[in-house]
C-alpha cells in the first residue's frame, strides 16, 4: 500500500495517514485508509486537533457535554479546555463540561450507563468522532444521543466525508476534498470487488487488520 502524509494547512502538528488500496468499513468500502492513531493518542497532537476544531464555534454556542467516539477521548478533554478558553459556555452548574463515551452492547448498539445518563439528558451535546464517511455511524451516535434527551449542539470530526448528517452540519479540520480521488462505495456498487480486486484491509475505529 502507497502511503503519504497530509498536513493541515493551519497547524503542521495535525498529519493524516493515509494509504491507497481498497478497504472495507462496517458499512461501506473506501479506497484509502485514514491512519489517526496518533492524532487520536499523542497528547500534543492531539490538543493541536482539540485547539483546530474549536475554532470552528462561536462564544454563543453551548456545549454541556462531549461525546466521543471512535476512541477520540484524549481529543475530547482537551477540546472541551478549548471550548472553554474561546468562551464557548456550558449550563452545567460547575460550569465545565462533560466528556463522556458510550458503551457497545451486543447487539452493536450505543448505550450509556444510568450513572452517566444525567450528563446526557437535557444537555447541550457535541458529538465528537475520527471519521465521518457515510455518515452511518453518526446517524446511531446521533439516534443514541436523542433517545436519552440529549440536544445536539453540534458534529465534529477530525476527517469528513459528508457536509451533513440529519440536517445538521459537520465540522471538521480534514475534508474529502483533502484527499484526491476520495471515494466511498456500498459493498453491492464498489467497482474493486466487481474488477475482482481483493481488499487490502478491514478497518475499524480502532484501526486496520491487514489481509494477507
Amino acid at each position: 500500500m502507497q502511503t503519504y502524509k497530509i498536513t493541515s494547512p493551519f497547524n503542521n502538528q495535525i498529519n493524516l495517514k493515509v494509504s491507497q488500496g481498497h478497504f472495507a468499513t462496517t458499512s461501506s468500502h473506501i479506497n484509502y485508509y485514514i491512519d489517526l492513531t496518533t492524532l487520536k493518542a499523542r497528547s500534543a497532537e492531539a490538543k493541536a486537533v482539540a485547539k483546530s476544531i474549536s475554532h470552528e464555534y462561536l462564544a454563543t454556542t453551548i456545549v454541556d457535554t462531549i461525546v466521543c467516539i471512535d476512541g477520540t477521548d484524549v481529543i475530547g478533554a482537551y477540546l472541551a479546555d478549548a471550548l472553554t478558553e474561546s468562551g464557548i459556555m456550558s449550563m452545567n452548574q460547575h460550569g465545565t463540561m462533560y466528556v463522556i463515551t458510550p458503551e457497545v452492547n451486543s447487539m452493536g448498539q450505543l448505550t450509556f450507563k444510568d450513572n452517566v445518563i444525567p450528563m446526557i439528558r437535557n444537555k447541550h451535546v457535541m458529538l465528537l468522532l475520527a471519521t465521518v464517511t457515510t455518515g452511518h455511524t453518526t446517524e446511531k451516535a446521533l439516534e443514541c444521543i436523542e433517545y436519552y434527551g440529549g440536544n445536539i449542539a453540534a458534529i465534529t470530526s477530525i476527517f469528513s466525508a459528508v457536509e451533513n448528517v440529519k440536517g445538521i452540519d459537520v465540522h471538521s479540520v480534514f475534508h474529502m476534498n483533502d484527499i484526491e480521488g476520495y471515494a466511498s462505495y456500498t459493498s453491492h456498487e464498489c467497482p474493486f470487488c466487481k474488477a475482482g480486486i481483493p481488499l487490502d484491509g478491514l478497518v475499524s475505529a480502532g484501526g486496520i487488520s491487514e489481509m494477507k
